[in-house]
């Protein structure tokens, strides 16, 4: 019967619930970033309302003058909480909700990648468990509120499925399906896919070199992460070349990383807390450490039965041992040279790493255990899971406050300044008396039309003025009188990063107006080209796709 069938599927699910019941309690959870995001959720469904597709700019951010902060930062997770809130859910809720379903889902693809991997339910079953209920998923959850870090844990076993299921068989709907789930990780968390790729990268040669068609599967793997990088451009390209106008390195360089080291106690235990980057929980994970360790067992069982898989397993074990390194004082001089780890702001995210090997190398130590002994191994294990990381399944209180307090102006940039574009102050601080004002001569302004992208002004100036837009200045921006472009002036140290223009005298039309640059264009154009490519392309293996669903 199809409950039988799906039997672990379905306690994966039930168990998953179990860990996340807080999410269903009114209010926000207290957490580092939750309430920010729920802002910048705020700030993005309003673009979408006014027809902004791609939103790159928060209007109500940083005390009203505006940010570019959505041009770089991961967008999928606040087009999933926009489809929630579109659907009547408020915008605490919608977040909650991504939260809740993203942290299901996690477990689900896990399973569905082990279970094609080793063909072992049980293996599939507890593979899934060890990847949502470590104590890191609960750090992200209950106490960062990292929201694109826990979409992202959807994805790394999808990517995995469907490069193994290639390997197996040529079909189009492996490589859509891994294309797809290759740049769902790009727009989820950019910093966790750069983290994940040479993962990617080694499983694909593991999988190449057992191939008899490798020139074929090669080409197939290379379209598939070509089309997850065209898919995804449209975010992941203005974000990396245009970072250049931003104080992107505000947060990274200075050697923050030097202080986020992480002691090798504290992978084995630590207490847990609820404060900052330094005092959160690092751990691994009791019965993580467990399966880890049992996979050695594992890897030489497989070993001298002629098993590939030990190969798979000893990389795995390796490379678990790679990510403890790295977040260790010992890297010190790795992080020096390799200036792109930096980029990852606290060496501890590689813990998101961790996770995911850990969960694998359970999964192999379970596959090994002779059949008699799985059940009840298998019970114990998940009883242990459940009872080790129980006081790590709770929010720290909850955050009261109305809808409209995340709608309007809102007193924060939501980042630490480093999206901040570096002719600016890094933070405002304080509101504007208004949304545009006279510097010098006289004018009478009548605002018509405002909106995050559009600002429309009537001004009546009585002799040659000079006017200041609150608005930020980002590339994009630009000023059009009676629809004309005209020159603008952003470095004036007196009005520092903010819109500037001269009008003559007489009564004009002003539009201010934030465009796409040429590099968002291109990067737009991209990404519709891959889409299209995939469109047309699954028209026309619509059949042999059909045949294999019906």
């Amino acid at each position: 019967m199809l409950y039988k069938k799906y039997l672990f599927l379905w306690l994966i699910i039930l168990i998953s619930f179990i860990t996340i019941t807080d999410l269903f309690r009114p209010g926000l959870p207290v957490t580092h970033d939750g309430q920010d995001h729920v802002a910048r959720i705020a700030n993005f469904y309003q673009n979408l309302t006014e027809g902004n597709i791609i939103p790159r700019w928060a209007g109500n951010l940083n005390w009203g003058y505006g940010h570019p902060i959505l041009e770089f930062l991961y967008p999928l997770p606040s087009y999933f909480a926009s489809i929630f809130h579109f659907l009547g859910f408020t915008l605490v809720d919608s977040l909650k909700l991504v939260f809740g379903v993203s942290f299901v889902l996690s477990g689900v693809t896990m399973y569905v990648f082990i279970r094609e991997l080793l063909r072992d339910e049980k293996a599939a079953f507890l593979a899934g468990l060890l990847y949502v209920i470590a104590p890191y998923r609960f750090v992200d959850l209950y106490v960062r509120g990292a929201i694109g870090e826990h979409v992202a844990f959807i994805f790394p076993p999808l990517i995995f499925y469907f490069l193994l299921k290639l390997s197996k068989r040529y079909s189009w709907w492996y490589l859509m399906g891994g294309a797809i789930s290759f740049a769902g990780l790009n727009l989820a968390h950019n910093a966790i896919s750069l983290m994940f790729i040479l993962l990617f990268g080694l499983f694909a040669l593991f999988l190449l070199l057992q191939s008899k068609k490798k020139i074929q599967l090669g080409s197939q793997y290379l379209a598939t992460i070509l089309l997850g990088f065209g898919l995804s451009a449209f975010f992941w390209l203005p974000a990396f070349i245009e970072g250049k106008y931003t104080l992107r390195d505000i947060v990274t360089g200075g050697g923050e990383y030097a202080r986020s080291f992480v002691a090798w106690k504290d992978f084995f235990f630590g207490q847990w807390s609820y404060g900052g980057t330094l005092t959160l929980s690092k751990q691994i994970g009791i019965v993580h450490w467990i399966g880890t360790f049992s996979s050695v067992i594992a890897i030489y069982y497989l070993y001298r039965n002629k098993n590939k898989l030990w190969i798979l397993g000893l990389g795995s074990f390796l490379i678990f041992w790679i990510a403890l390194f790295l977040m260790t004082s010992a890297s010190a001089p790795i992080w020096q040279s390799v200036t792109v780890l930096q980029k990852f702001q606290f060496p501890w995210r590689f813990l998101s790493l961790t996770v995911f090997v850990s969960a694998l190398l359970g999964a192999i130590a379970s596959y090994a255990l002779p059949d008699k002994y799985k059940k009840i191994l298998l019970l114990i294990f998940v009883l242990s899971l459940l009872l080790a990381n129980k006081d790590y399944w709770h929010a720290n209180g909850y955050l009261h406050k109305p809808e409209s307090f995340y709608n309007v102006i809102y007193d924060s940039t939501t980042d630490t300044g480093e999206s901040s574009p570096i002719w600016s102050i890094r933070f405002m601080e304080k509101r504007p008396k208004a949304h545009i004002e006279v510097i010098s001569g006289e004018a009478v302004i009548k605002e018509l039309n405002r909106e995050s992208t559009l600002h429309a002004y009537e001004i009546d100036a009585a002799e040659k003025s000079r006017i200041v837009e609150n608005t930020l200045y980002f590339p994009g921006w630009n000023v059009f009188l009676e629809g004309k472009e005209t020159k603008i002036e952003f470095q004036d140290p007196q009005n520092r990063g903010l819109i500037t223009f001269f009008l003559e005298k007489g009564k004009h039309e002003v539009v201010i107006r934030f465009k796409e640059t040429k590099v968002r264009l291109l990067a737009n154009i991209l990404s519709i080209i891959s889409l299209f490519l995939i469109i047309i392309l699954s028209i026309l293996n619509k059949s042999s796709i059909w045949r294999r669903f019906r």
